[in-house]
């Protein structure tokens, strides 16, 4: 399992890699779009393993987090835009 600070940096490395599927301005900055990728993470892996896509640590596992931080970053885009 990972520790705390594991998914601090698995989460980091997912909200790179969803900002390198998705470019373009992000309002806040690195920051932001790198909690986005921690949250993204945390909430795509346990949706991929609550739905049974795939158990604990599978490599799908990384697919699912970096899906779930592509989307919050769409939606973070969304709604800080429509303000």
């Amino acid at each position: 399992m990972f520790g705390i600070i594991g998914w601090i940096v698995f989460g980091l490395i997912v909200g790179v890699v969803a900002k390198l599927l998705m470019p373009g301005n992000d309002p806040g900055g690195i920051v932001i779009t790198a909690l986005i990728g921690i949250v993204g993470a945390i909430i795509g892996g346990f949706l991929g393993r609550a739905v049974g896509l795939y158990g604990p640590n599978e490599p799908t596992g990384l697919i699912m987090s970096v899906v779930g931080a592509v989307v919050l970053l769409f939606g973070y885009r969304k709604l800080v835009a429509a303000k």
